[in-house]
């Protein structure tokens, strides 16, 4: 990993650049962490239309309000379904700065924390949620997330406060009336009550399950019948619940028989429902359940009666990280041994015990009411339940476990005193690292994360501010001993597992002595299957380069090189070659790569000293060591390829030699979360401005880290050598 990658805590390899890095290369660095003027209404966050963020934060803000802090984090929904993680962002002179993306659309809430304790509210976002004071919301927007934008003006209903007695107490509700509502009038308009979780609050429902957009939505395309939504908070009884009925039917002009009236919640607030339902059938005719917590199906529900009084009971659950997940196995399997219909929506792949899977909850169910329809089935995307989801017990090594795509991660009990732990990972969107916090599980900590793309992920733990490895995880990846690695495996990850036994190449060590750091050293050498060391034509060679922070190991451990040039060549698509990984930790690469890497290479390896059978390619500091050889030795490697670099100026440069002499270059860059992609950009310009021949196939989503790195090996290696 390189220069400002992770942000917040950086491993050693992200607290330098190399000074191999040239005095052009190190100037467009200086601009990188130049300080930026901090403007007090200047927005922290802005949000693309494709949903990436970028941060920028005044690190004079910060410490005038919270304290110097070594860290800073924003804290989000930004999580594998839809959980709430820490994104570190990195100091860059004035500025804490960050970017993700891309989120998927929908609504996020956030806070800004720094040390894992001094939290704050972003005070250029004039969002509020109520009941969390420091928290601020964005909407991405895009078609999966129309219903939750605001309705066009004039067409939503109203939201007003309903005040009643309960016990001598004074309570509260919100209403939502449908457009067009009369106090007065021949009929009656049917109510749905809408609860909210334990330790919820009623104004959750519209700060955070944008209730009111979705009901005004809904109602504006005629997809749900005309009814009065009445939200409660989570911690009323049936009393209150009664009383709150009442006090609603005194109020508004609704209906109050049971066939027009329905209940639905979130969480605990789903448990009320699905109790009502089950034992007072004749009070609602609808009931749906949102993550409910119900494990029992009520104690002997007369079944006679809830189905003939209970239009309809269905059930929602989001994925194995909902706790309602196992106790939803537990209901269906009671309710259909008592003989109830039920409907089931089906598994949230997407979402666990969230407002993400709550609004989408919602929108499902209120078009069902009070009305005829003709699906009764689960939502597009949604699956089965397959039974309970149980992972190991505690103490099972080694860890962490995959089932299924979801990753639990547990600590050893060296931490059980630990006030804050996480585990931090490339698991958000395109590969970026996010801090997923963990819970006390007895004297270990415990999270279950998920679902994952399969794919190649590394991780460690950060323990109250300090990065720990996994020791119960038998991985290893020298230059940053605190990682470990797992897989995933599928599809989309095939080219990065293991080919079976046997069938691959081999990775050697090769020694050398290096007259530039004056001391014996190593690089790793990929041979491809059936290698013939004295085979009458030398085999091309890719020499290939890691970054600032890294070693020749990285490309092995991190890189999966080993695994993409097996398949490949398995495959049929990779030219026979030899693939050379030095270290590139010197002051004076070119030298380095040319009079000790690559003489050491020929003379233990059947290889060609032609330019057009020799390649160079890098990775960030890699990649400008690639094109500072580029430039100083136009046409010694008739191929080139440099991932998230950038050329520097063009003093010098032999244009005519360049495009002679090279068959190929090929450049990658990732998407806005790579920082290296403004000053790969300008390169392009400069690159046209000169003249020089270059391929581009543009962007590769994701930041500046290994997810894109194995993308663009991917996507060189076939090419090699084939022109």
């Amino acid at each position: 990993m390189t220069l400002f990658q992770h942000g917040g805590l950086r491993p050693k390899g992200v607290r330098r650049l190399s000074a191999v890095i040239t005095a052009g290369v190190m100037a467009v660095a200086a601009i990188l962490v130049a300080p930026r003027p901090a403007v007090a209404d200047t927005p922290w966050l802005s949000v693309s239309d494709d949903g990436y963020v970028a941060i920028s934060i005044p690190a004079a803000y910060i410490e005038a309000n919270a304290g110097p802090v070594s860290q800073l984090a924003v804290e989000g929904n930004f999580g594998p379904s839809s959980a709430w993680a820490e994104y570190g962002l990195t100091r860059r002179g004035d500025v804490w700065w960050g970017a993700l993306g891309p989120l998927k659309p929908g609504l996020y809430s956030y806070q800004v924390t720094g040390d894992d304790t001094r939290s704050l509210k972003d005070p250029t976002n004039a969002t509020s949620v109520a009941s969390k004071p420091l928290w601020s919301t964005f909407l991405v927007p895009g078609d999966s997330a129309r219903l939750l934008a605001d309705a066009p003006q004039g067409q939503g209903g109203k939201v007003e406060t309903l005040t009643y007695q309960v016990k001598k107490k004074e309570r509260s509700a919100l209403v939502w009336t449908p457009p067009g509502y009369q106090a007065k009038g021949p009929k009656g308009y049917p109510v749905l009550f809408l609860r909210s979780g334990h330790g919820q609050s009623a104004t959750d429902w519209l700060d955070l399950g944008r209730a009111r957009q979705i009901l005004d939505n809904l109602s504006a395309q005629g997809s749900m019948e005309p009814m009065v939504v009445v939200i409660g908070d989570g911690a009323a009884d049936d009393k209150e619940l009664k009383d709150l009925r009442k006090a609603v039917g005194d109020a508004y002009r609704v209906l109050r028989d049971p066939a027009h009236q329905a209940i639905a919640g979130v969480s605990e607030g789903g448990t009320q429902a699905l109790r009502a339902a089950l034992t007072k059938p004749n009070d609602f005719a609808y009931a749906g359940s949102f993550s409910g917590l119900l494990t029992d199906g009520a104690d002997r529900p007369d079944a006679k009666a809830i189905n003939r009084d209970l239009k309809l009971l269905r059930l929602y659950t989001g994925n194995v990280t909902d706790p309602a997940y196992n106790a939803t196995v537990h209901l269906t399997r009671a309710l259909s041994r008592a003989g109830i219909r039920y409907e089931f929506d089906g598994v949230n792949p997407d979402a666990g015990a969230n407002w993400k899977a709550w609004q989408e909850n919602l929108i499902d169910f209120v078009p069902r009411l009070f009305r005829t329809v003709r699906d009764h089935g689960p939502s597009a995307g949604h699956g089965p339940l397959k039974g309970e989801f149980t992972p190991p017990a505690p103490g099972t090594t080694p860890t962490p476990f995959v089932q299924d795509g979801f990753v639990t991660f547990e600590t050893s009990t060296d931490f059980k005193d630990a006030k804050h732990v996480t585990v931090w990972a490339n698991d958000a969107p395109g590969g970026s690292w996010l801090r997923v916090p963990m819970s006390r599980a007895g004297d270990r900590w415990r999270v279950t994360i998920g679902p994952l793309d399969p794919w190649f992920y590394y991780y460690q733990w950060i323990v109250d501010r300090v990065a720990v490895k996994d020791a119960s995880n038998p991985t290893k990846v020298t230059s940053e001993p605190n990682w470990s690695s797992f897989f995933i495996p599928g599809e989309r990850s095939r080219l990065l597992s293991d080919v079976p036994a046997g069938r691959g190449g081999k990775i050697e060590s090769l020694t050398y002595a290096s007259t530039v750091a004056n001391q014996d050293r190593t690089a790793l050498v990929w041979t491809p299957p059936g290698y013939d060391a004295k085979r009458a034509e030398p085999y091309p060679v890719l020499y290939l380069q890691h970054g600032s922070g890294q070693s020749y190991t990285d490309w092995v451990e991190m890189g999966r090189a080993k695994q993409i040039l097996d398949h490949q060549f398995l495959d049929g698509k990779l030219v026979p070659m030899v693939v050379v990984m030095g270290n590139g930790n010197v002051p004076d690469f070119n030298k380095e790569l040319l009079e000790n890497i690559v003489p050491a290479a020929r003379a233990r390896y059947n290889i060609s000293g032609d330019p057009s059978r020799q390649a160079l390619a890098g990775l960030s500091m890699g990649g400008v060591q690639t094109l500072g050889v580029l430039k100083a030795y136009p046409g010694r490697f008739a191929y080139v390829a440099a991932f998230s670099a950038w050329f520097g100026d063009g003093a010098g440069v032999d244009v005519a030699a360049i495009n002679n002499g090279t068959k190929m270059l090929r450049l990658y860059v990732g998407d806005q979360t790579d920082f290296v992609q403004p000053f790969f950009m300008g390169s392009l310009t400069t690159l046209n401005d000169l003249g020089i021949r270059y391929e581009f196939d543009g962007v590769t989503p994701g930041p500046h880290g290994w997810d894109v790195w194995q993308k663009n090996l991917i996507d060189l290696a076939p090419r090699l050598f084939t022109r």
